[in-house]
């Protein structure tokens, strides 16, 4: 069956299911999200732990960004802004970081926020013992201390680049003794109380909902202006549009691409995109299984894929064409480097050619289904046709997001075609993926300390200059080894209805709902 047969009669299908999961509700039940005061929130994916330093994607992030707060957040165009510290300065030589605290700030529970609780919450996640998920991400810190109940001050170790950028997604603050005076799985579970955010903690039921309400004594003047917030989980891409067309939702994440543009101009839903310039939609190759374990046929995969027809055609626009982990439009892209591993048919085979596997390859394809961020089944057919155009099988596998990710994190896959959601900096996805003692570097494999000591005096590079230099070394490594393909950089999309006022579509892919107000629909 040709490749363009089989995505016709795909879409026909979400089309179909479309249609058919909407009716029922438009002509059902009185739409909750109708109801004045209640934001109804549609995600992809249920929340496994709603604990601040295990959080482990960005659906959670949404929930958890409105129970808890830390001492730096970043807006919707990907810019730090103050959030429990109103202000902070950093030493000449980028080691010591003094935060000034915001005032009269309480915990959901009516305790008062102060320093402790900050050198509480870093002390906690530092400690292996607690084996926090997203501890890597402060193990360069040397001290925290507390000098008034006003000021914290974090001592490094070396300089860290990226230490306030991580701050609004990988950590929160909570009262000082509450691990304690709250063990078992009340932070994973129902962490009522021990936040400073907008939003309570109420009730959640596993793959159906959360529900946070909102906190009268929240301390930003005049937020939250919602009563309620329900996060319902669908994780099927066209239902979660067919709940949004017959109100069962007002907002949703991730919209199906081939109807974003059509939805967004219908009658009482609005709709946006924008930007996520380093969160990929890519290749992870297994560089330590056959054949990936071979650069030039890792170089040969690269060099067969069209992005910009995948892009353009087949992800409609919501990604943008790049074989570098930077769109590019990015400051930090390298186009020289990019040219190497672009769509090149012929170079394609001659590069195949001169691999170890020159002759009957086959490999299995992991791709996400149902979709998670984007629908990755149509490029996933239209890459099995490009690699057996040089005489490369590709064997598809779907998986569901949980499943994949579990089967990349041990290493027991050879390729997966997935979306990854990554803050605005430089080498988050690339120490991620290419340093040993991270999580996900058994998705790769790819072992090259020179790259690793590249990533490290990024940390310490002064921007932009400094910083760009080292990121085009990058690149041109990855240019040569190829440890993993990347496709281009994901557009964020977001739909909602009308009578949700003060939304913005976020960089980093979470929905920011502190700020939105609800009226009748």
């Amino acid at each position: 069956m040709s490749f363009d047969r089989t995505r016709r009669q795909m879409l026909r299908m979400g089309a179909a299911g479309l249609a058919g999961w909407s009716l029922p509700l438009a002509f059902g039940q009185r739409a909750l999200a109708a109801q004045g005061g209640v934001l109804t929130v549609g995600i992809p994916s249920n929340p496994q732990t709603l604990d601040p330093i295990n959080q482990p994607n960005h659906d959670v992030m949404a929930i958890n960004q409105l129970i808890f707060e830390n001492l730096v957040g970043i807006d919707a165009h990907g810019q730090r802004v103050p959030q429990l510290a109103r202000a902070w300065t950093i030493s000449p030589d980028r080691l010591t970081y003094r935060f000034d605290l915001e005032r009269g700030v309480t915990f959901q529970n009516g305790q008062p926020f102060s320093s402790a609780d900050v050198k509480y919450s870093f002390d906690y996640v530092l400690d292996p013992a607690h084996k926090a998920f997203r501890r890597p991400f402060w193990t360069v810190i040397d001290s925290v201390t507390a000098p008034d109940a006003n000021t914290v001050v974090i001592r490094l170790k070396r300089p860290y680049r990226p230490l306030l950028d991580y701050m609004s997604k990988y950590m929160g603050i909570f009262p000082a003794g509450s691990r304690e005076q709250h063990p078992g799985d009340f932070f994973r579970h129902a962490p009522v109380g021990v936040g400073t955010g907008p939003g309570i903690f109420v009730q959640s039921r596993a793959n159906d909902f959360v529900e946070l309400r909102r906190n009268p004594n929240y301390w930003r003047r005049g937020e939250p202006q919602w009563e309620r917030v329900m996060f319902r989980i669908i994780p099927e891409e066209s239902s979660r549009l067919a709940s949004l067309m017959s109100m069962q939702t007002q907002v949703i994440s991730a919209p199906p691409a081939q109807l974003f543009g059509q939805i967004r101009r219908s009658t009482g839903i609005a709709g946006d995109s924008r930007p996520s310039p380093t969160s990929p939609l890519m290749l992870c190759l297994n560089t330590r299984k056959a054949p990936f374990d071979d650069p030039a046929f890792r170089q040969a995969v690269s060099l067969v894929l069209d992005r910009v027809k995948i892009c353009r055609d087949l992800c409609y626009g919501a990604v943008k064409a790049s074989s570098m982990p930077f769109a590019p439009d990015s400051p930090w892209y390298d186009a020289a480097s990019a040219a190497s591993l672009d769509f090149d048919l012929a170079k394609a085979r001659a590069t195949l050619a001169r691999s170890k596997y020159a002759t009957d390859a086959s490999f299995d394809l992991l791709y996400v289904q149902p979709a998670y961020l984007i629908d990755t089944s149509t490029t996933a057919l239209f890459m099995q046709s490009q690699l057996a155009s040089i005489g490369v099988r590709a064997n598809l596998r779907p998986l569901d997001f949980g499943q994949m990710i579990s089967q990349a994190m041990v290493g027991n896959h050879q390729a997966v075609l997935t979306g990854f959601i990554a803050p605005p900096e430089a080498t988050y996805l690339l120490n991620a993926l290419f340093r040993p003692t991270e999580s996900l570097w058994k998705a790769t494999g790819y072992d090259n300390p020179a790259f690793v000591d590249l990533i490290d005096k990024s940390y310490g590079a002064d921007e932009p200059a400094g910083l760009k230099a080292l990121l085009v070394k990058m690149q041109q490594t990855i240019a040569h080894d190829a440890p993993a393909v990347w496709i281009g950089a994901l557009e964020v999309q977001n739909l909602w209805r009308s009578e949700v006022k003060g939304f913005e579509v976020n960089t980093g892919f979470s929905l920011a709902l502190g700020g939105v107000s609800v009226g009748r629909a």
